[in-house]
């Protein structure tokens, strides 16, 4: 299953993937950034984006 699959899954958003350049990997939600690959060096793991996105918005969790 893909990040963006699994995100809508778990919160019913649609998630909006944004090539971009050098390696960046960024996560926004509502243009807050949850996650940068930039500041950790590494690739989230899919229960990292999801547990930053319940933080962030846990209004929309089930």
């Amino acid at each position: 299953m893909s990040l963006a699959d699994a995100i809508k899954a778990k919160f019913g958003i649609e998630a909006e993937c944004v090539e971009g350049g050098g390696g960046i990997f960024d996560v926004r939600l509502d243009g807050k950034l949850i996650y940068s690959r930039h500041q950790t060096g590494r690739f989230p793991e899919h229960r990292e984006v999801l547990t930053a996105i319940a933080h962030v918005a846990p209004k929309t969790s089930p």
